[in-house]
């Protein structure tokens, strides 16, 4: 098996790598990147001890797909993974689009050329916003949970399901990955490749960048440590506002049945989350750096912020009925893991602080 990922040395797609390195070392694993998120550069020689190729490509540049090797799959885990780009003022629209939706299209041309299928790591952040920041919520144990007073489309106590609303707004970095998945899926029937969506939820473990925008459980564990500023934003500025969470090395064993499966007879889009389970509000989160750290304050800012939402949490039912698969890393063991990395790397914040 050949096996292309992008974003090599983003944290998912270097997870990712290593994970098939370890599990296939028969596989040949290559990948591409363009260095440009800072902290990229300290995966580089980690991937090259165990074996995995390693190209530079701006997926924005179709030239550089000429210096690629011919594989039979490409996971897509590049992106800009901020739900505010293109309107905080540190991208401009058109440079999200650029990468997000014009790297899908020639990472598209590329498998259509090689024959190759295609994996999208797609997100959550797909789904409307407005019904979910509309969401009824009652607060238990500092942590949001919806009120379901009667049946919602798409909607239930296990999360929001694959049939949600995705009507604007989603952001403009929700869009682009939309349209991707639109794209990946006409690319796919039209030229007889098969391809996944993977919808995932808030991917989180050592070695994640320590930003906001990139990994906000990454963040704010080392944030706690290094007792850098931290801020309750919106919603009345408590920290309820609850995300789930999902290590990387979950997708492992979802990755290897779509990478041995033509695509026949399976929905192509999926949820791929830790679920309820996994579920934290940051007030939450917080309680656990104290209890592990020690107690310190946290700022409050009850201004709301463009595009977040109380509660978001996936269900991975049709995952598990399609493919049977469901994680097994607790977010316990996940917080555990980012906190030893965070103890042994006390410059991590420096190092992938944005230039």
């Amino acid at each position: 098996m050949k096996i292309l990922i992008t974003g090599l040395c983003g944290f998912a797609g270097s997870t990712l790598a290593r994970t098939l390195r370890e599990s296939h070392p028969d596989w040949q694993v290559a990948g591409c990147d363009n260095f440009i998120r800072p902290g990229s550069e300290t995966n580089r020689e980690l991937l090259k001890k165990v074996g995995v190729r390693i190209f530079y490509a701006d997926l924005r540049n179709a030239g550089d797909f000429e210096s690629l090797p011919t594989v039979d799959w490409v996971i897509d885990a590049a992106a800009n993974p901020s739900v505010l780009a293109g309107a905080d003022g540190r991208m401009s629209s058109r440079q999200l689009l650029e990468h997000n939706l014009g790297g899908t299209v020639n990472l598209l041309e590329f498998c259509k050329a090689h024959r190759a299928g295609f994996i999208l790591l797609s997100t959550s952040r797909v789904y409307s916003v407005k019904p979910l920041a509309e969401l009824k919520v009652e607060t238990v144990q500092k942590a949001f949970r919806p009120v379901l007073e009667e049946p919602s489309p798409g909607l239930s106590a296990a999360g929001v399901r694959e049939d949600f609303s995705t009507a604007p707004p989603v952001s403009l970095y929700g869009a682009t990955k939309l349209a991707s998945e639109t794209l990946a899926l006409e690319y796919g029937e039209m030229f007889s490749f098969p391809v996944w969506i993977n919808r995932c939820g808030v991917l989180a473990g050592a070695g994640q960048f320590g930003r906001a925008d990139q990994g906000i459980f990454a963040f704010w564990l080392n944030s706690w440590l290094r007792k850098q500023p931290l801020k309750y934003i919106g919603f009345n500025g408590r920290g309820h506002q609850v995300r789930d969470c999902l290590h990387p090395r979950d997708l492992l064993p979802l990755l290897e049945k779509q990478l041995a499966s033509n695509g026949r007879n399976k929905g192509r889009v999926q949820n791929v989350s830790g679920g309820m389970q996994s579920a934290m509000s940051l007030a939450k989160l917080s309680d656990w750096c104290a209890a592990r750290w020690g107690k310190r304050q946290v700022a409050n800012d009850a201004q709301p912020r463009l595009f977040d939402v109380p509660w978001l949490v996936l269900d991975s039912a049709r995952a598990k009925q399609q493919w049977g698969w469901q994680p097994t890393m607790p977010a316990e063991k996940i917080l555990e893991e980012i906190a030893v990395h965070a103890e042994q790397n006390p410059r991590w914040l420096e190092w992938s602080a944005p230039l």
